[in-house]
């Protein structure tokens, strides 16, 4: 937990400082394909990485050699271990809601998580806008450090009723995937309180462990998204449904955290909307 909550910080302050060195103090959105070298896109057009992203897992990458020396790591940027290793696997989303980033929305996130076959065992979750440190350790709670120092622990809402919940969700970035993910949250948001889309999955787990948010559902997150945040999560009392822990892509697999009182009313009810199903990319 020391050395995740150290890089985790460290990298939070480069992001901090490199957003307006890269695309000014007025912290303007940026048009992906305009020219700029600082952004390039991945999966799709609607997919963007910037320089900060891959500066920042290099960050991780060297900081983690100091203390942990030839651990695997895998890291959304860099890629690496996929597959079951040896002792402790490493888990880096340099930033987790690149877009908002991109734009200046303050929504985005570093997520550092250490994995024993494929379980998370510590995971670190710093909201860098905010600076909020989320962490777990698991089978010994979650806590939020805010930006003062002042240390709280986490536990979910008692929420009992899926028609008072307040649900945070994410789409993919294929048009496919986005039409199928349409269609439930048409059919789903009748049925809750409200929907959200903050745009950083890690920064949404997180959300259902403080209880600002009740539910989170999401298909298609990859390790490097949910590692951290599901812990947090899990700590404090939500029920958590992951993808494969090998799988980059996750083959469209949904990742859920809900607060216990509705846990199995609101899984049932993504059940019967089809929402538990895997959607493919195609």
């Amino acid at each position: 937990m020391e050395v995740a909550r150290e890089i985790a910080v460290a990298a939070a302050v480069h992001v901090r400082t490199r957003r307006p060195e890269v695309f000014g103090p007025g912290a303007p959105a940026v048009a992906v394909g305009a020219g700029d070298e600082s952004v390039q896109t991945k999966s799709t057009p609607t997919d963007p990485v910037t320089v900060v992203d891959t500066e920042t897992e290099e960050l991780l990458r060297v900081l983690l050699a100091e203390s942990r020396p030839g651990d695997p790591i895998l890291g959304e940027e860099g890629g690496g271990a996929t597959d079951s290793v040896d002792g402790v696997r490493w888990v880096f989303d340099p930033i987790d809601g690149t877009v908002n980033f991109l734009y200046g929305i303050p929504a985005y996130a570093i997520s550092v998580a250490a994995q024993v076959d494929g379980v998370s065992l510590v995971g670190v979750v710093v909201d860098v806008a905010r600076e909020q440190v989320y962490a777990a350790v698991r089978g010994h709670g979650a806590t939020v450090t805010e930006s003062d120092g002042s240390t709280t622990e986490l536990v979910c809402n008692p929420v009992v009723e899926v028609s008072l919940a307040l649900v945070a969700t994410g789409f993919g970035y294929g048009s496919a995937r986005r039409t199928v993910q349409g269609r439930i949250i048409g059919e789903l948001l009748p049925l809750v309180r409200d929907i959200r889309r903050i745009g950083s999955a890690a920064l949404d787990l997180c959300m259902v462990a403080s209880g600002s948010v009740d539910a989170h559902f999401e298909h298609g997150l990859s390790p490097w998204d949910w590692a951290a945040g599901s812990l947090i999560a899990e700590e404090a009392g939500a029920t958590v449904l992951v993808p494969h822990p090998n799988s980059t892509s996750s083959g469209g697999a949904v990742t859920v955290a809900v607060a216990p009182g509705i846990a199995a009313e609101f899984t049932e009810t993504l059940r019967k909307l089809g929402a538990l199903d895997p959607i493919p990319t195609d």
